[in-house]
């Protein structure tokens, strides 16, 4: 009987410091070895259709101090769109030149990703507390995981995105970053790969040599590291980095999407290993 090869998902970040092309180079060659789940972001692609289509962007931060973007119905389609439209396909068709079969989906598709809408959220704006409505942004439940099993057992790379399904039938938006951690939960994955913009978890932003570990504290919410300045999405990685462990992923690591070899050189020890301070396994 032929064994099962480990499964590795990797999160290709949506900022400009990321290397979408080398990163699919690199899940490419890695498939000779291990199973590949590519998540991907969009919020450069995003930001950059809703400039071209004049819908306005609109971020706040959190009571716990995570930052987040309000998505409203406008928003949510252009962060469709740009999804689908545009990243995906670059993401597929880069796979598919090095050999690579691959198949996009969002959340939506075969109701992979369900998702509870956060109906009124909590933002800070100069502050004081401020109640936010009529978004359709959310967290996700539950993964339905039959259709990436059956990807997987066909050849198939499977290149996954937000919305994902709300309670109403309609799309939800989910972080992806959160999404590639419970994709990595659900799946029993060898290992998560956060490729973002910087080269791991730094002491502070203007730090050119990562931490080599970071100790998660118990709880929830957002992420505090004692003399580390958590800023900007490094808080939703660190977020969903708990998630996965705490969902049973034995490796979590956060490197530089923009290298040569990204994913490699982070099995290899490139970039921040994450842990719990105390582990605990809740699936």
């Amino acid at each position: 009987m032929t064994a099962v090869r480990p499964l590795v998902v990797v999160k290709s970040g949506g900022n400009a410091g990321v290397d979408p092309v080398g990163i699919c180079a690199d899940a490419a060659a890695l498939t000779a070895t291990h199973r590949v789940v590519l998540v991907h972001g969009g919020s450069a692609a995003t930001e950059a259709l809703a400039a071209q289509l004049g819908v306005p962007q609109r971020f706040h931060t959190s009571a716990s101090g995570v930052r987040f973007r309000h998505t409203d119905a406008a928003s949510l389609d252009v962060l469709t769109m740009a999804m689908v439209g545009r990243v995906k396909p670059t993401l597929v068709t880069e796979l598919d030149r090095h050999g690579v079969p691959a198949v996009g989906l969002t959340g939506l598709d075969g109701g992979l990703l369900r998702a509870a809408l956060k109906r009124d959220q909590v933002a800070v704006v100069a502050g004081r507390r401020m109640l936010l409505r009529g978004g359709r942004g959310g967290r996700i439940t539950e993964v339905r995981a039959d259709l990436l099993h059956r990807l997987l057992a066909g050849g198939y790379l499977p290149v996954v995105s937000p919305p994902a399904l709300g309670a109403d039938g309609a799309p939800v938006n989910v972080n992806a970053d959160r999404v590639a951690g419970a994709l990595a939960a659900t799946l029993r994955a060898t290992a998560l790969v956060l490729l973002t913009g910087a080269p791991g978890v730094l002491a502070r932003p203007e730090d050119t040599e990562p931490l080599p570990e970071v100790l998660l504290p118990p709880g929830d919410g957002a992420v505090t590291l004692p003399g580390v300045r958590v800023e900007g999405g490094m808080g939703l990685k660190l977020i969903a980095a708990r998630e996965a462990l705490r969902g049973g992923v034995a490796t979590v690591l956060v490197a530089h999407g923009g290298v040569d070899r990204p994913v490699r050189r982070a099995l290899d020890g490139a970039g921040t290993r994450v842990r719990l301070a105390h582990p605990e396994v809740t699936a």
